[in-house]
């Protein structure tokens, strides 16, 4: 249901606003931000309640000191790690948006208008549709890799 109603509000969005490079950055803004605004929340009632936090607050700190010396220091590799594992969800729902028609048009490229293109010659020429989803899935994993590595680097339970 989540994925229907997320393809629906993704294909209204881009009607209203059209079929460009803006648009595009705006609705995957709009979508993918809750996820990540989820997990910097998480993240930060965690560390706010930490000693450190606390000591400084007891010092007479300022807001602003403790967020920009202690929290914000804190969240950066959440933030890194949940963007990293964000993209390739982007990646592919730009490419089917592409391929269906409803993303970036003709001057721009883009893998899924690539696939889009070759659909039509799809009895002749096969190999022309194979090379476009080959490099999304190429593409897609090695975010996914990324993402997992940055995880296991930023992980302080994994370092020994």
């Amino acid at each position: 249901l989540d994925q229907v109603l997320g393809q629906s509000i993704k294909g209204t969005i881009f009607e209203k606003l059209g079929t460009n490079m803006l648009s595009l950055f705006v609705v995957f803004g709009l979508l993918y931000w809750v996820g990540m605004a989820r997990l910097v929340r998480g993240q930060v009632l965690q560390i706010k309640s930490n000693e450190y936090v606390m000591a400084a607050k007891a010092m007479g700190a300022s807001t602003t000191r403790i967020i920009m010396k202690h929290i914000l220091p804190n969240c950066i590799s959440v933030i890194f790690i949940s963007t990293a594992l964000q993209i390739p969800s982007a990646i592919f729902t730009e490419s089917f948006l592409s391929f269906i028609g409803l993303g970036v048009q003709a001057p721009m490229p883009s893998l899924g208008s690539l696939a889009n293109a070759a659909r039509e010659g799809l009895q002749s020429y096969p190999y022309k549709l194979v090379f476009p989803a080959i490099m999304i899935c190429i593409i897609v994993l090695s975010f996914n890799l990324l993402g997992d590595g940055l995880r296991d680097a930023f992980d302080p339970k994994l370092r020994r």
